[in-house]
């Protein structure tokens, strides 16, 4: 009888135990996919696993899925905090649970002067690989006080679908790894998609608040895979036609961050890139343009060295601002074969075969 009744015992002190961990938040692995749910309504603390009324709040206290993926339902409202996700939060999928992007909105307003440097300025900052964004507002309500970040993004196989990022200069730091955006809108002035991502920015539109410069982008090396790709998307402006920056102050700096401009063409008032570093590529395919884009299109960042070595290109442009008659001579339109390359599933495959298109589609 002694002999039964012990592996029993012990049975239920492991599932007990287990219970007792998961309810304060020890993050054991389920290797199973796990839904939790943010709302402002949430009056709840860390002792819940499921309910939670920050984001930030969820990140630190969901339990692990394992191999599987947290998935984290935010629920209408205006969350004013900074979000972190962590390396040791592989697979997390925040999603939006209202009927548009501007539903849900995560908001912060620090700048580069506020904070002590650019890099510390971000909304949200992403490390773990796999995480996935669908239906959410990220902004940086700093306005036109220099650098500001929303999003800081340094994930392999990022995904973006869906969503709205706001700013003025330093919008979007696509920093580090394979990352695609789809069906999202971008706003900002200054070099606000920046870093040294491998990203495509699919059926999007990319909008210029004021004269400056949509990309700056920071291959450092002719080795490296990385860039930017601008495809199927639009390129919108509230930009005044007329506006010329001359006069002002050119930077000196070889960071977006620095936050001045060059001077733009009086044809036009802004352009749709600029190198960070002398290696910097982007390519615009099937793309349209507005007027108020610069006729040159791009810009050295005031160092001729840079027309040599940067890869600045542009596939079946269209709209009133793309005729390739003016611009510069070191850019490049791009033939059908030139072109192939910089397709989605292409210029992302990397060595494990991602394919971000099919991994969009799961998303709602």
């Amino acid at each position: 009888m002694l002999r039964s009744v012990l592996p029993v015992a012990l049975v239920l002190l492991v599932v007990s135990l287990t219970a007792t961990a998961q309810k304060h938040g020890s993050h054991k692995a389920l290797d199973a996919d796990v839904h939790v749910r943010v709302s402002p309504d949430v009056k709840t603390g860390i002792e819940s696993t499921t309910e939670y009324p920050t984001i930030q709040m969820a990140m630190d206290h969901a339990p692990d899925a394992g191999t599987g993926r947290v998935f984290v339902h935010i629920y209408p409202g205006q969350y004013r905090e900074r979000v972190i996700v962590t390396q040791n939060r592989p697979r997390m999928t925040l999603i939006g649970m209202g009927s548009s992007p501007s539903d849900v909105v995560i908001t912060n307003s620090l700048n580069a002067n506020q904070a002590g440097g650019t890099y510390f300025t971000q909304t949200v900052e992403v490390n773990g690989d796999e995480f996935e964004a669908d239906n959410i507002t990220f902004e940086n309500s700093a306005g036109n006080t220099g650098q500001a970040v929303a999003v800081a993004v340094r994930s392999d196989r990022a995904i973006f679908k869906h969503c709205r990022f706001l700013g003025h200069q330093d919008t979007l730091f696509a920093d580090y790894g394979r990352q695609y955006y789809t069906g999202s809108y971008i706003a900002g002035g200054v070099d606000f998609i920046f870093g040294d991502a491998t990203a495509v920015f699919d059926h999007s539109e990319i909008h210029a608040l004021s004269p400056g410069f949509l990309t700056a982008q920071s291959r450092i090396k002719p080795s490296e895979t990385t860039g930017f790709v601008i495809a199927n998307s639009r390129v919108s402006s509230t930009v005044n036609d007329a506006a010329d920056l001359g006069g002002r102050r050119a930077s000196n700096s070889n960071n977006p961050a620095s936050g001045s401009r060059s001077s733009a063409s009086s044809q036009g008032s802004f352009y749709l890139g600029r190198p960070w570093r002398p290696y910097a590529r982007v390519v615009y395919l099937n793309t349209s343009l507005p007027s108020d884009l610069s006729s040159a299109g791009w810009n050295n960042w005031n160092k001729e060295s840079n027309e040599t070595t940067a890869f600045f290109a542009e596939y079946k442009s269209s709209g009133p601002g793309a005729s390739a008659k003016d611009r510069v001579s070191w850019s490049h339109q791009l033939t059908d074969a030139q072109a192939r390359p910089f397709a989605t599933k292409t210029f992302l495959r990397g060595r494990d075969n991602w394919d971000p298109e099919a991994e969009a589609a799961k998303l709602p």
